[in-house]
């Protein structure tokens, strides 16, 4: 039995070397790698994405405001060099561009981001360009023709540019497609336009409707009636027809092309219509008897015509029920016509009318001396030059001026001779003078020669929606420079 006791020893011995535990060697704590919680790396990773966010956010907000602030403002280059270009590669049809301008206006204003004039840092309290015309303190001189805006569809937006007048329409008592398209041909190395729209017009009524609504949105947002706005509560110096202080509203009005110009009492019908309809919403009524493109509507300027339609508008104006105030009215003349007989026609039918100014001119029929010399137009433009129309444009600025000197001297004569009937002088006539002002300086030369507003329409197709605020500012300058 000892062999056995011996073997079991042994075995036991082996049991127990096998079990006991392997001796390592001692670690320290400082080599064991560091260890963190689960939720402090990922509320780290968070708190880096939330700041990514903030500054990129912020980031984008700036830009954003600063574009905003660029591309709303008439000051902004890109209106000039930019807009104008784009519509005319984008639209060959010039009357393609027309609508889209007037559409894109229209919706950028109802969303706040219309390109808008802002006051220029630096800019003085004392506003050298304000003039006082029919009573009221105009911000500046400068005016919109009509023809831009057609239906008085945008003329809040137009307002926004800067300009102190704007002029809507022509507006004929009855819907009117005007002539077949194309009727609008563009002549860029001139900077010209020729048209025949032939007066198209959605129709009184609907214009009528439209500013209506205008004028009650108005209303309500100063918390007025309707009827209140028309009596003039809404204050001395703001206008019933512009609805903002120092601008005056034009309402374009004409007969249709149907009605036959040598039926003077139709004709007077006509006007008489538009201006029932028109006048409550307008500061000036306008009569147009200078459209080129409407067959015989120049014939509406000899003298004894012209008087009897004149005073049957002037009439109905001051008939205009609800206003404190009465529209003004004016006659818009062609420059074609401007022999010493044909502008002393005019004059002498503005005075026996009681009619208070004369805006000229309009488009010209005549192709002679609107290109310079050694100026080579394109075979398009050569084509476009010779389409049937009203050519507008800055070859027109020499005629312009000239014909304002002419009426100015021949209205103050009449008004010379009444005085000496009736003892006192009468109001002067007030002069628009419009037709291929451009600059600054070609705006101070026809009122220096006896405008009271210039007026552009040609020069914002060309020169885009900074085009006011840049004949404002080139004025401001030489006026400065001349006071120093």
């Amino acid at each position: 039995m000892p062999n056995m006791t011996g073997a079991c020893f042994c075995v036991r011995r082996s049991l127990a070397a096998s079990l006991r535990p392997v001796a390592r060697p001692p670690v320290r704590l400082n080599q064991l790698p560091a260890r963190r919680p689960a939720s402090t790396a990922s509320s780290s990773s968070r708190g880096t994405s939330t700041t990514r966010n903030i500054v990129l956010g912020s980031f984008l907000t700036v830009a954003g405001g600063i574009t905003y602030y660029y591309v709303t403002d008439t000051r902004a280059s890109v209106h000039q060099w930019l807009v104008p270009r784009l519509l005319r590669v984008i639209f060959p049809d010039a009357e393609d561009a027309h609508h889209a301008g007037t559409a894109a206006l229209s919706t950028l204003y109802s969303f706040g981001l219309h390109p808008r004039e802002r006051v220029a840092p630096g800019t003085p309290a004392e506003n050298p360009l304000a003039t006082n015309v029919f009573g009221v303190n105009l911000a500046n001189p400068i005016g919109i023709s009509a023809g831009l805006d057609k239906d008085a569809e945008i003329p809040d937006p137009l307002f926004a540019l800067g300009a102190g007048v704007v002029e809507v329409g022509g507006c004929t008592p009855l819907p009117q497609p005007g002539n077949p398209r194309p009727r609008v041909f563009r002549i860029p190395s001139v900077d010209g336009l020729i048209n025949r729209y032939g007066l198209n017009s959605r129709g009184a009524d609907a214009m009528a409707a439209r500013l209506r609504d205008r004028l009650r949105r108005f209303a309500r947002s100063v918390g007025l009636t309707e009827q209140e706005v028309l009596a003039g509560e809404a204050g001395p110096s703001v206008p019933v027809g512009s609805l903002q202080p120092g601008r005056l509203l034009c309402v374009q009005i004409a007969k249709n092309k149907k009605t036959d110009e040598k039926d003077i009492d139709a004709v007077i019908a006509d006007h008489v219509y538009c201006a029932q309809r028109l006048a409550p919403y307008a500061d000036v009524l306008v009569v147009n008897v200078s459209s080129p493109n409407t067959p015989g509507l120049r014939d509406l300027q000899a003298a004894e015509p012209l008087a009897k339609l004149l005073k049957s508008v002037v009439d109905e104006a001051r008939r205009t029920p609800s206003r404190s105030t009465k529209p003004r009215v004016m006659v818009k003349v062609s420059p074609d016509e401007e022999d010493d007989a044909q502008i002393e026609g005019v004059v002498q039918a503005v005075w026996a009318s009681g009619v208070d100014g004369v805006i000229v001119g309009n488009t010209t029929k005549r192709r002679t001396g609107l290109v310079p010399k050694g100026l080579k137009l394109s075979k398009a433009e050569q084509q476009n030059l010779g389409e049937e129309g009203g050519f507008s444009g800055p070859a027109m600025f020499e005629r312009t001026r000239n014909l304002v000197k002419r009426y100015r001297s021949m209205l103050d004569s009449y008004n010379l001779k009444t005085a000496g009937v009736e003892g006192a002088f009468p109001p002067q006539k007030v002069i628009f003078a419009t037709g291929g002002i451009t600059n600054g300086e070609q705006a101070l030369a026809v009122l220096n020669a006896g405008a009271s507003v210039a007026m552009v329409y040609t020069g914002l197709v060309y020169g885009g929606p900074g085009t006011i605020t840049r004949i404002k500012g080139e004025m401001g300058e030489k006026l400065a420079i001349k006071e120093a």
